[in-house]
């Protein structure tokens, strides 16, 4: 079939964590939705290297916002929609072992609560009972968010695909966008390596390619790719609920967190310190090493189970640690969904409901109040302190 000219009224670009939940909710709305991207299938960029994990506690409102709208979807998805895609309700917990991490958490519990996060803080004692295997020498005690989880974001992000295309959104793989076409300040089509349409939006859900699809919209957009490395380790009985995430920055790495799967794996990531820029997704040999060490000093448990593999992924990051969610004001049409800071995976189903209120013009109060968090045209200045 030649789909050369063939007009939808809103294409996609980007079949992963952000992108296939978007489409899902156009279709719904009955939006004609085209989605295109370079790889042979469904969340082949990002979205499968991602562990998984699924949090309402940020430090800002439009985050919460969205990651708790994100939960409610993920946690009654096979209930609703009959896809088991492996949520489970474990919570995080963010744990202090220094008076500045306790601080801060306790500070920013005030917003957390505020706009609508089950959080509290939990002394030594009580994080104890929640995570019995942490190490009690120096422990302060953490924040604890119980309603937060987790879910496989491969079967999450094909039960998406699939709902969608019954819904009649259509997805085009192997593609890849050449060309924005703009007539009059206005989108009006795209060209790809196989074909051409037109449409009447065009939805910037790219990931660390975000950037260089903005540019061919005139957009300047601030997203870069940090790689971030993970693992996975064999099944052992299950002993652990939440994730548990440090904060400590200590020599090589800003931060890291593990939880245990279903399944009974541990999956851990670091974020590094400092950041390597970049889109090489190869592994290192550091990695382990310096990650080993966090997670035996706060879990000296883990000392004997073995690693079964490591890989490494791409984190679109933007300067302040905020996603960019918002129309271009250089051309019509063009709706950003970018910048995501390697937490795609959680806040998409949330984000993709608002990118689909975007198109119908049916923005809402709560909506407009995060917005300027998202716009792509805020000074990038502040920080989210949970990154």
């Amino acid at each position: 079939m030649n789909q050369s000219n063939k007009h939808f009224d809103v294409i996609i670009i980007g079949a992963g964590s952000i992108g296939t939940p978007a489409a899902f909710f156009l279709a719904k709305n009955k939006i004609k939705t085209l989605v295109l991207d370079k790889y042979p299938s469904v969340g082949q960029g990002s979205s499968k290297r991602a562990i998984g994990g699924i949090r309402a506690t940020h430090s800002d409102p439009a985050k919460i916002r969205l990651c708790l709208r994100s939960i409610d979807i993920f946690s009654t998805w096979k209930e609703t929609y009959g896809d088991d895609i492996d949520w489970f309700k474990g919570g995080y917990t963010f744990v202090a072992y220094r008076d500045e991490e306790k601080n801060n958490l306790q500070k920013l519990l005030q917003t957390q609560q505020k706009f609508g996060l089950n959080i509290s803080w939990l002394d030594q004692k009580e994080m104890l009972e929640v995570v019995p295997d942490l190490n009690p020498n120096g422990l302060l005690g953490g924040t604890f968010s119980p309603d937060d989880g987790s879910a496989s974001p491969l079967l999450a992000t094909h039960a998406f695909y699939r709902q969608a295309k019954q819904l009649g959104a259509e997805f085009h793989f192997g593609e890849s966008v050449q060309e924005i076409l703009i007539e009059n300040d206005r989108v009006c089509g795209l060209k790809t390596n196989k074909a051409q349409y037109t449409c009447d939006v065009i939805i910037n859900a790219a990931g660390p390619w975000a950037k260089q699809i903005g540019e061919m919209g005139r957009m300047v957009l601030p997203v870069t790719p940090d790689s971030h490395e993970a693992a996975i380790t064999e099944s052992v009985s299950h002993f652990l609920n939440p994730m548990v995430v440090d904060i400590r920055p200590t020599q090589g790495s800003s931060n890291f967190y593990f939880y245990q799967h279903l399944t009974g794996q541990i999956i851990f990531c670091i974020t590094p310190k400092p950041n390597i820029w970049g889109f090489n997704v190869e592994e290192t040999s550091e990695f382990l090493p310096l990650v080993a060490q966090r997670m035996l000093e706060i879990m000296p448990r883990l000392k004997n189970i073995r690693v079964r593999r490591t890989w490494r992924g791409l984190y679109p990051m933007t300067p302040d640690g905020f996603p960019i969610v918002g129309w271009s004001k250089e051309i019509s049409g063009f709706l950003q969904a970018a910048g995501t800071c390697g937490q795609g995976f959680m806040l998409g189903p949330g984000l993709g409901e608002l990118l689909s209120r975007f198109v119908n013009n049916q923005l809402t109060a709560s909506d407009e109040e995060i917005l300027p968090y998202l716009s792509p045209y805020r000074d990038f200045s502040g920080q989210e302190l949970l990154k």
